[in-house]
């Protein structure tokens, strides 16, 4: 009896398209990755037992969910897409709960940085070169 048995790997229905899967998995990932940092810096300044185990629990679902993206993008991609969420959210919680200002211009490498996001997700792929 394997792992996967006993908690198998999250399956998308087959009528959904790749991007939606690849997009939904990026965002559930840095959703993920988002409250558990909160959870982590909540334990550490406030020293919660419940943050430390909630936090904990958060980042298994991070890996399961990690893992079940696998199966229908690449590493790459999803990766990719979820650090850059990660950080957006980031920023906007160290804006609006910390008071952080970021100039105009850092506002606009993010913009850049999600525009060529998007373009990894839904642009083209070539075909793969095969190993020599």
């Amino acid at each position: 009896m394997g792992v996967t048995d006993v908690l198998p790997l999250i399956k998308a229905p087959e009528s959904w398209p790749v991007p939606v899967v690849a997009t939904l998995a990026m965002v559930a990932l840095a959703g993920l990755d988002l409250g558990g940092a909160v959870l982590a810096k909540e334990w550490a300044e406030q020293g919660s037992v419940r943050a430390l185990v909630v936090g904990a629990g958060t980042f298994l679902v991070l890996f399961w969910v990690y893992a079940s993206s696998l199966r229908y993008a690449e590493l790459a991609v999803v990766t990719m897409g979820w650090v850059v969420m990660l950080q957006v959210g980031l920023l906007l919680i160290d804006r609006w709960r910390y008071g952080v200002e970021l100039p105009p211009g850092k506002w606009v490498a993010v913009a850049v940085v999600l525009a060529a996001q998007v373009y990894l997700v839904l642009g083209p792929n070539t075909e793969r070169i095969p190993p020599v």
